[in-house]
């Protein structure tokens, strides 16, 4: 199963993530847990932020993901996920393909800006910041979508609820 965590920046993909990963690991010991910030200190943070550079960055995660698929083993991918060719290859390619869109407006986006990006941007001192000057498209079809503004609950609220979404057989 790849479980893939999508959101815009500061919509709690890592936080959310990393408690999903905690509670699925009882049940699924082999779980591996991918984070997208994490993935390009890996690669060196190659090939960059642009469109051009988001895209090969995309292509690199689904393609990690399905080769550790093909070994039968779990993933949790916290991702921008800007790309709906990549999401849509993702549930053609994948075994068993659960895609969570955890939504916050803009407004809640911006006032924790964990990583400082958009006001950082606002500022003209960065660019290519998801939301801001590149576009960050809703997923088309995702299995649940969750809002993570904080008005339903804390991050463990999101976590039973994906619990519930992917322990439940299809």
């Amino acid at each position: 199963m790849i479980i893939w965590l999508i959101g815009m920046s500061g919509a709690g993909k890592s936080t959310v993530g990393r408690s999903l990963a905690t509670e699925l690991r009882a049940r699924r010991p082999g779980l591996v847990y991918l984070d997208g910030d994490q993935l390009r200190e890996v690669w060196g943070d190659q090939p960059g932020h642009d469109i051009a550079g988001r895209a090969i960055n995309a292509g690199r995660i689904s393609r990690l993901c399905a080769m550790l698929d093909q070994q039968g083993i779990d993933v949790i991918a916290a991702v921008l996920s800007i790309f709906p060719d990549w999401q849509a290859w993702n549930r053609a390619t994948f075994t068993d393909y659960r895609e969570i869109f955890l939504d916050a407006p803009m407004e809640v986006l911006r006032a924790r800006d964990t990583k400082g990006l958009y006001a950082a941007a606002d500022a003209g001192e960065q660019t290519n910041v998801v939301g801001v000057d590149i576009a960050f498209p809703r997923p088309l079809a995702p299995d649940l979508i969750l809002d993570s503004s904080g008005r339903s609950g804390g991050p463990h609220v999101l976590v039973n609820a994906i619990l519930d979404h992917v322990l439940e057989p299809r």
